[in-house]
Protein backbone atom coordinates (compact mmCIF):
# COMPACT_ATOMS: atom_id res chain seq x y z
CA UNK A 1 0.00 0.00 0.00
CA UNK A 2 1.71 3.35 -1.13
CA UNK A 3 1.79 5.88 1.88
CA UNK A 4 1.49 9.81 1.65
CA UNK A 5 4.55 11.63 1.70
CA UNK A 6 3.90 12.87 5.58
CA UNK A 7 3.36 17.12 5.68
CA UNK A 8 6.86 18.87 7.48
CA UNK A 9 7.39 20.26 10.67
CA UNK A 10 11.16 21.60 10.91
CA UNK A 11 14.20 21.10 9.81
CA UNK A 12 17.58 21.41 10.42
CA UNK A 13 20.08 21.55 7.02
CA UNK A 14 23.69 20.14 7.56
CA UNK A 15 26.10 21.27 4.98
CA UNK A 16 29.15 18.80 3.42
CA UNK A 17 31.61 21.23 1.80
CA UNK A 18 33.44 19.89 -0.69
CA UNK A 19 34.25 22.67 -3.32
CA UNK A 20 32.02 22.35 -6.47
CA UNK A 21 31.13 18.66 -5.26
CA UNK A 22 28.87 20.27 -1.96
CA UNK A 23 25.95 19.00 -0.72
CA UNK A 24 23.40 19.53 1.67
CA UNK A 25 21.96 16.88 4.07
CA UNK A 26 18.32 17.61 4.90
CA UNK A 27 17.43 16.41 8.27
CA UNK A 28 13.80 16.89 10.16
CA UNK A 29 10.42 14.94 9.93
CA UNK A 30 8.66 15.32 6.67
CA UNK A 31 10.80 17.03 5.32
CA UNK A 32 10.84 15.29 1.76
CA UNK A 33 7.17 16.83 1.21
CA UNK A 34 9.40 20.22 1.01
CA UNK A 35 12.29 18.34 -0.44
CA UNK A 36 10.68 17.76 -3.97
CA UNK A 37 10.80 21.16 -5.02
CA UNK A 38 14.41 21.45 -4.40
CA UNK A 39 14.78 17.72 -5.81
CA UNK A 40 13.15 18.93 -9.17
CA UNK A 41 15.25 22.24 -8.96
CA UNK A 42 18.51 20.14 -9.53
CA UNK A 43 17.55 19.35 -13.08
CA UNK A 44 14.82 21.26 -14.31
CA UNK A 45 12.82 20.16 -16.95
CA UNK A 46 14.82 16.88 -16.94
CA UNK A 47 14.47 13.11 -15.21
CA UNK A 48 14.60 11.28 -12.22
CA UNK A 49 15.24 7.71 -12.04
CA UNK A 50 14.21 6.18 -8.86
CA UNK A 51 15.81 3.28 -7.31
CA UNK A 52 14.28 1.70 -4.69
CA UNK A 53 13.54 -1.84 -3.29
CA UNK A 54 10.26 -4.16 -3.17
CA UNK A 55 9.24 -3.28 0.19
CA UNK A 56 10.23 0.42 0.31
CA UNK A 57 9.16 1.17 -2.97
CA UNK A 58 5.25 -0.07 -2.34
CA UNK A 59 5.37 2.21 1.01
CA UNK A 60 6.95 5.60 -1.22
CA UNK A 61 7.64 5.03 -4.42
CA UNK A 62 4.50 6.35 -6.44
CA UNK A 63 4.23 8.59 -3.98
CA UNK A 64 7.38 10.25 -4.25
CA UNK A 65 7.06 9.49 -7.95
CA UNK A 66 3.56 11.55 -8.41
CA UNK A 67 5.57 14.55 -6.23
CA UNK A 68 8.54 14.82 -8.73
CA UNK A 69 6.18 14.61 -11.78
CA UNK A 70 3.85 17.51 -10.27
CA UNK A 71 7.39 19.45 -9.58
CA UNK A 72 8.33 19.08 -13.55
CA UNK A 73 10.29 15.93 -13.50
CA UNK A 74 9.94 12.89 -15.75
CA UNK A 75 9.94 9.61 -13.72
CA UNK A 76 10.81 6.14 -14.15
CA UNK A 77 10.63 3.84 -10.56
CA UNK A 78 13.55 0.66 -10.85
CA UNK A 79 12.69 -1.94 -8.13
CA UNK A 80 14.94 -4.70 -6.85
CA UNK A 81 14.27 -7.34 -4.36
CA UNK A 82 14.85 -6.26 -0.42
CA UNK A 83 17.99 -7.09 0.93
CA UNK A 84 22.13 -7.46 0.77
CA UNK A 85 21.63 -9.75 -1.84
CA UNK A 86 20.90 -6.90 -3.82
CA UNK A 87 24.25 -5.32 -3.55
CA UNK A 88 25.74 -7.52 -6.31
CA UNK A 89 26.83 -7.50 -10.28
CA UNK A 90 23.44 -9.43 -11.38
CA UNK A 91 21.41 -6.52 -9.44
CA UNK A 92 24.08 -3.99 -10.67
CA UNK A 93 23.95 -4.55 -14.25
CA UNK A 94 19.96 -5.07 -14.20
CA UNK A 95 19.80 -1.13 -12.62
CA UNK A 96 22.59 0.05 -14.84
CA UNK A 97 20.55 -1.09 -18.13
CA UNK A 98 16.82 0.23 -16.55
CA UNK A 99 18.85 3.31 -16.63
CA UNK A 100 19.61 3.20 -19.94
CA UNK A 101 16.42 2.02 -21.18
CA UNK A 102 14.39 4.93 -19.07
CA UNK A 103 17.19 7.59 -21.34
CA UNK A 104 18.58 9.04 -18.26
CA UNK A 105 21.60 11.23 -19.76
CA UNK A 106 24.02 12.70 -17.32
CA UNK A 107 21.77 16.01 -16.83
CA UNK A 108 19.17 13.98 -15.32
CA UNK A 109 19.45 12.29 -11.43
CA UNK A 110 18.90 8.97 -9.97
CA UNK A 111 17.40 8.90 -6.82
CA UNK A 112 18.49 6.35 -4.21
CA UNK A 113 14.82 5.64 -2.05
CA UNK A 114 16.13 2.97 0.64
CA UNK A 115 18.30 1.46 2.75
CA UNK A 116 22.00 1.39 2.77
CA UNK A 117 21.92 -1.62 0.05
CA UNK A 118 20.04 0.70 -2.24
CA UNK A 119 22.17 3.72 -1.23
CA UNK A 120 25.30 1.88 -2.12
CA UNK A 121 23.86 -0.01 -5.34
CA UNK A 122 22.31 3.21 -6.89
CA UNK A 123 25.04 5.45 -6.02
CA UNK A 124 27.33 2.90 -7.96
CA UNK A 125 25.48 2.89 -11.00
CA UNK A 126 25.07 5.94 -10.86
CA UNK A 127 28.90 6.65 -10.92
CA UNK A 128 29.06 4.33 -13.55
CA UNK A 129 26.67 4.81 -16.40
CA UNK A 130 27.01 7.46 -18.83
CA UNK A 131 30.45 8.03 -16.68
CA UNK A 132 28.86 9.86 -14.24
CA UNK A 133 25.19 11.12 -13.65
CA UNK A 134 24.11 12.76 -10.46
CA UNK A 135 22.01 11.06 -7.63
CA UNK A 136 20.39 12.15 -4.48
CA UNK A 137 20.28 10.14 -1.14
CA UNK A 138 16.76 9.46 0.33
CA UNK A 139 17.74 7.20 2.80
CA UNK A 140 14.42 5.21 4.80
CA UNK A 141 16.60 3.33 7.21
CA UNK A 142 17.91 5.05 10.85
CA UNK A 143 21.71 3.79 9.09
CA UNK A 144 21.51 4.83 6.25
CA UNK A 145 19.99 8.38 7.21
CA UNK A 146 22.99 8.67 9.75
CA UNK A 147 25.61 6.77 8.11
CA UNK A 148 25.90 5.19 4.54
CA UNK A 149 24.03 8.34 2.81
CA UNK A 150 26.47 10.66 3.31
CA UNK A 151 30.01 10.71 2.00
CA UNK A 152 29.75 9.03 -1.29
CA UNK A 153 30.97 5.81 -0.73
CA UNK A 154 29.16 3.47 -3.07
CA UNK A 155 29.27 -0.50 -4.08
CA UNK A 156 28.86 -3.43 -4.12
CA UNK A 157 29.49 -7.41 -2.30
CA UNK A 158 32.06 -9.40 -4.18
CA UNK A 159 32.30 -13.53 -2.88
CA UNK A 160 35.58 -11.94 -1.22
CA UNK A 161 33.86 -10.14 1.10
CA UNK A 162 31.63 -6.46 1.76
CA UNK A 163 31.77 -3.59 -0.15
CA UNK A 164 35.11 -4.73 -2.63
CA UNK A 165 33.62 -3.28 -5.17
CA UNK A 166 32.79 0.21 -5.65
CA UNK A 167 33.71 3.99 -6.05
CA UNK A 168 33.49 7.32 -4.43
CA UNK A 169 30.66 8.91 -5.84
CA UNK A 170 29.11 12.57 -3.81
CA UNK A 171 25.24 12.80 -3.91
CA UNK A 172 23.93 16.08 -4.87
CA UNK A 173 21.66 16.01 -1.87
CA UNK A 174 20.67 13.65 0.88
CA UNK A 175 17.09 13.92 2.41
CA UNK A 176 16.91 12.46 5.69
CA UNK A 177 13.31 12.60 6.16
CA UNK A 178 12.93 11.31 9.66
CA UNK A 179 9.21 10.43 9.57
CA UNK A 180 10.17 7.81 7.26
CA UNK A 181 12.10 5.61 9.93
CA UNK A 182 8.04 5.29 11.54
CA UNK A 183 7.67 2.58 9.06
CA UNK A 184 11.15 0.30 9.86
CA UNK A 185 10.85 -2.98 11.86
CA UNK A 186 12.25 -3.04 15.62
CA UNK A 187 14.85 -4.92 14.63
CA UNK A 188 16.10 -2.97 11.52
CA UNK A 189 15.84 0.37 14.01
CA UNK A 190 17.83 -0.94 16.57
CA UNK A 191 20.39 -2.29 13.55
CA UNK A 192 20.74 1.41 12.85
CA UNK A 193 21.43 2.57 15.82
CA UNK A 194 24.29 1.02 16.57
CA UNK A 195 25.88 3.13 14.19
CA UNK A 196 24.68 6.36 15.84
CA UNK A 197 26.05 5.34 19.14
CA UNK A 198 29.57 4.83 17.12
CA UNK A 199 30.05 8.48 17.02
CA UNK A 200 30.31 8.64 20.55
CA UNK A 201 32.76 6.07 20.89
CA UNK A 202 34.67 7.56 18.24
CA UNK A 203 35.54 11.01 19.39
CA UNK A 204 32.34 12.46 21.59
CA UNK A 205 32.10 10.60 24.74
CA UNK A 206 29.26 13.73 25.39
CA UNK A 207 27.04 12.39 22.65
CA UNK A 208 27.36 8.74 23.97
CA UNK A 209 26.24 10.02 26.99
CA UNK A 210 23.72 11.49 25.72
CA UNK A 211 22.04 8.40 24.43
CA UNK A 212 22.66 6.54 27.66
CA UNK A 213 20.22 9.25 28.85
CA UNK A 214 18.13 9.54 25.69
CA UNK A 215 17.71 6.06 23.97
CA UNK A 216 13.72 5.52 24.40
CA UNK A 217 13.47 9.30 23.58
CA UNK A 218 15.51 8.12 20.13
CA UNK A 219 13.37 5.11 19.16
CA UNK A 220 10.33 7.34 19.09
CA UNK A 221 8.92 9.52 16.36
CA UNK A 222 10.18 12.85 18.05
CA UNK A 223 13.06 15.45 18.99
CA UNK A 224 15.68 13.06 20.40
CA UNK A 225 15.53 11.12 17.19
CA UNK A 226 15.90 14.15 15.32
CA UNK A 227 19.03 14.88 17.11
CA UNK A 228 20.94 11.79 17.26
CA UNK A 229 20.25 12.26 13.46
CA UNK A 230 21.37 15.71 12.87
CA UNK A 231 24.42 14.93 15.52
CA UNK A 232 25.91 11.53 13.45
CA UNK A 233 25.54 13.51 10.74
CA UNK A 234 27.35 16.87 11.55
CA UNK A 235 29.55 14.36 12.77
CA UNK A 236 29.91 12.32 9.51
CA UNK A 237 30.15 15.21 7.53
CA UNK A 238 33.18 16.68 9.21
CA UNK A 239 35.28 13.54 8.97
CA UNK A 240 34.35 13.28 5.32
CA UNK A 241 35.46 16.41 4.53
CA UNK A 242 38.56 16.42 6.02
CA UNK A 243 39.75 12.99 4.67
CA UNK A 244 36.71 12.48 1.43
CA UNK A 245 38.66 8.93 0.19
CA UNK A 246 39.78 7.34 3.50
CA UNK A 247 43.94 8.15 3.26
CA UNK A 248 43.61 8.96 6.49
CA UNK A 249 41.20 9.19 9.66
CA UNK A 250 37.80 8.84 8.26
CA UNK A 251 38.80 5.13 8.94
CA UNK A 252 37.89 6.24 12.38
CA UNK A 253 34.53 6.04 10.85
CA UNK A 254 34.95 1.78 10.39
CA UNK A 255 35.23 1.11 14.29
CA UNK A 256 33.87 -2.11 14.92
CA UNK A 257 33.68 -2.87 11.42
CA UNK A 258 36.31 -4.75 10.58
CA UNK A 259 35.02 -7.48 13.04
CA UNK A 260 31.34 -6.79 11.53
CA UNK A 261 32.22 -7.42 7.83
CA UNK A 262 33.82 -10.33 8.81
CA UNK A 263 30.62 -11.78 10.54
CA UNK A 264 28.59 -10.91 7.98
CA UNK A 265 30.99 -12.90 5.42
CA UNK A 266 30.91 -15.83 8.02
CA UNK A 267 27.05 -15.91 7.78
CA UNK A 268 26.52 -15.47 4.02
CA UNK A 269 25.25 -11.99 3.84
CA UNK A 270 22.06 -13.55 4.94
CA UNK A 271 19.62 -11.08 6.57
CA UNK A 272 17.40 -13.31 8.60
CA UNK A 273 20.86 -14.36 10.72
CA UNK A 274 22.69 -11.03 11.11
CA UNK A 275 22.15 -7.36 9.66
CA UNK A 276 24.92 -5.01 9.30
CA UNK A 277 23.89 -3.11 12.07
CA UNK A 278 24.11 -5.57 14.59
CA UNK A 279 27.45 -7.08 12.60
CA UNK A 280 28.37 -3.47 13.93
CA UNK A 281 27.20 -3.73 17.49
CA UNK A 282 29.39 -6.80 18.02
CA UNK A 283 32.00 -5.21 16.34
CA UNK A 284 31.68 -2.34 18.63
CA UNK A 285 31.80 -4.66 21.94
CA UNK A 286 34.69 -6.73 20.41
CA UNK A 287 37.23 -3.54 19.33
CA UNK A 288 36.51 -2.30 23.05
CA UNK A 289 37.13 -5.93 24.53
CA UNK A 290 40.40 -6.59 22.13
CA UNK A 291 41.30 -2.76 23.34
CA UNK A 292 41.62 -4.32 27.11
CA UNK A 293 43.04 -7.37 25.76
CA UNK A 294 46.04 -4.73 24.43
CA UNK A 295 46.14 -3.07 27.83
CA UNK A 296 45.05 -0.01 25.90
CA UNK A 297 41.25 0.87 27.31
CA UNK A 298 39.66 0.63 31.10
CA UNK A 299 37.56 -2.68 31.70
CA UNK A 300 35.08 -0.49 32.65
CA UNK A 301 34.67 1.60 29.65
CA UNK A 302 34.33 -1.55 27.49
CA UNK A 303 31.43 -3.38 29.51
CA UNK A 304 29.93 -0.04 29.62
CA UNK A 305 29.56 0.07 25.93
CA UNK A 306 28.44 -3.79 25.85
CA UNK A 307 25.63 -2.99 28.90
CA UNK A 308 24.48 -0.04 26.30
CA UNK A 309 24.25 -1.78 23.30
CA UNK A 310 22.77 -4.92 24.80
CA UNK A 311 20.17 -2.43 27.22
CA UNK A 312 18.76 -1.72 23.73
CA UNK A 313 19.01 -5.37 22.57
CA UNK A 314 21.62 -5.51 20.40
CA UNK A 315 24.03 -8.18 19.77
CA UNK A 316 27.38 -7.83 21.83
CA UNK A 317 29.09 -11.38 21.86
CA UNK A 318 30.04 -13.80 19.03
CA UNK A 319 27.41 -16.35 20.53
CA UNK A 320 24.29 -13.81 20.06
CA UNK A 321 25.07 -14.97 16.30
CA UNK A 322 22.39 -17.14 15.65
CA UNK A 323 24.24 -20.07 13.46
CA UNK A 324 27.70 -21.39 12.69
CA UNK A 325 29.86 -18.62 12.05
CA UNK A 326 33.06 -20.30 11.75
CA UNK A 327 36.44 -20.54 13.37
CA UNK A 328 39.19 -18.27 14.84
CA UNK A 329 41.16 -19.10 11.57
CA UNK A 330 37.94 -18.43 9.33
CA UNK A 331 36.93 -15.58 10.43
CA UNK A 332 40.64 -13.81 10.30
CA UNK A 333 41.13 -14.77 7.22
CA UNK A 334 37.79 -12.42 6.08
CA UNK A 335 39.43 -9.98 7.88
CA UNK A 336 42.35 -10.42 5.43
CA UNK A 337 40.22 -9.13 2.85
CA UNK A 338 39.15 -5.99 4.67
CA UNK A 339 39.42 -2.98 2.41
CA UNK A 340 41.57 -1.08 5.43
CA UNK A 341 44.04 -4.17 5.18
CA UNK A 342 47.50 -2.60 3.90
CA UNK A 343 50.35 -4.43 2.41
CA UNK A 344 48.55 -7.92 3.96
CA UNK A 345 48.79 -6.22 7.55
CA UNK A 346 45.39 -5.79 9.51
CA UNK A 347 44.66 -2.50 10.49
CA UNK A 348 41.50 -1.92 13.45
CA UNK A 349 40.55 0.90 15.19
CA UNK A 350 40.75 0.31 18.52
CA UNK A 351 39.83 2.69 21.86
CA UNK A 352 41.60 4.28 24.88
CA UNK A 353 38.13 4.79 25.93
CA UNK A 354 35.02 6.01 25.40
CA UNK A 355 35.21 8.65 22.87
CA UNK A 356 39.19 7.58 22.34
CA UNK A 357 39.28 5.41 19.37
CA UNK A 358 42.15 5.50 16.81
CA UNK A 359 43.66 3.87 14.06
CA UNK A 360 45.96 0.35 14.67
CA UNK A 361 48.02 -0.54 11.84
CA UNK A 362 49.74 -3.72 11.40
CA UNK A 363 47.53 -5.68 14.10
CA UNK A 364 49.48 -9.15 14.16
CA UNK A 365 46.94 -11.70 12.69
CA UNK A 366 47.86 -14.02 15.67
CA UNK A 367 46.93 -11.78 18.39
CA UNK A 368 43.81 -11.21 17.12
CA UNK A 369 43.11 -15.05 16.58
CA UNK A 370 44.06 -15.62 19.90
CA UNK A 371 41.18 -13.19 21.38
CA UNK A 372 38.46 -14.57 18.88
CA UNK A 373 39.37 -17.97 19.99
CA UNK A 374 38.93 -16.63 23.29
CA UNK A 375 35.55 -15.09 22.20
CA UNK A 376 34.68 -18.05 20.60
CA UNK A 377 34.89 -20.05 23.80
CA UNK A 378 32.71 -18.05 26.23
CA UNK A 379 29.36 -19.01 27.12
Amino acid sequence: MTTAIPPSSGRETVHVPLGERAYDIMIGRGVLNEATARIAGLAPGGAAAIVTDANVGALYGQALSDALAAAGLRTTIITVPAGEGSKSYPRLIEVCEALLAARIERGDLVIALGGGVIGDLAGFAASIVRRGLRFVQVPTSLLAQVDSSVGGKTGINSAHGKNLIGAFHQPSLVVADTALLDSLSPREFRAGYAEVVKYGLIDDPGFFAWCETNAEGIFGPGPARDHAVATSCRAKAAVVVRDEREDGDRALLNLGHTFAHALERATGYDGSRLVHGEAVAVGLALAFRFSVERGLCPPEDAARVAVHLAGVALPTRLQDVPGDIGTADSLVEAMAQDKKVKRGALTFILARGIGQSFIARGVEADGVRAFLVKELAEA
